[in-house]
């Protein structure tokens, strides 16, 4: 095939295609590789795309071909599984000091390391009674500031007060 615009991004644009858009409930058969290139206005051509699936596969890409009514194609073993991921998601909804803003943040960056139809399995609503999500968005990158002092070896200090509208700023 000649040179034409894209090609050097083509292997890229395929990755990102079986990623997003293959699981073993959701094989890619050739004719279906070649169009979603397509939108990224990339021309491929069957040979080409068996080549670059076999290259995907030297990187480390885990894809299988399965026989269906065609033959399909499909990431197989991502870095995380499934189930790793809603337990991820339960435990970020759950938690306390997260706020909700910064909940839905890391749970739609959790949702792009599956395929798109796996993604909405990782929007579930965990509640814990008598749980209120923490309000102060700073509080996500304090707890990272105390990550860092504990694994520098440093002291960590603390001053506790309660603080209401009535009273102020209480020890």
């Amino acid at each position: 095939m000649p040179k034409t615009t894209g090609q050097k991004l083509k292997l890229l644009y395929l990755m990102k295609i079986f990623l997003s858009h293959s699981d073993e409930s959701h094989m890619l058969t050739v004719n279906e590789i070649i169009s979603k290139l397509s939108e990224y206005d990339i021309k491929a051509e069957r040979k080409t795309v068996y080549d670059d699936i076999e290259t995907l596969r030297q990187f480390g890409i885990d894809i299988v071909m399965e026989k269906a009514k065609a033959y399909g194609y499909y990431v197989a073993g991502r870095e995380f599984e499934l189930p790793e991921l809603k337990l991820l998601a339960d435990a970020v909804q759950s938690s306390k000091f997260i706020t909700e803003k910064k909940s839905r943040e890391l749970i739609k960056k959790l949702e792009g390391l599956v395929s798109v139809y796996d993604a909405g399995t990782l929007k579930r609503q965990v509640y814990i009674q008598n749980r209120v999500k923490n309000m102060n968005e700073s509080i996500y990158y304090s707890v990272d500031t105390m990550h860092e002092a504990i694994a520098e070896g440093r002291k960590i200090s603390f001053k506790y007060f309660d603080y209401s509208i009535a009273k102020g700023a209480c020890l």
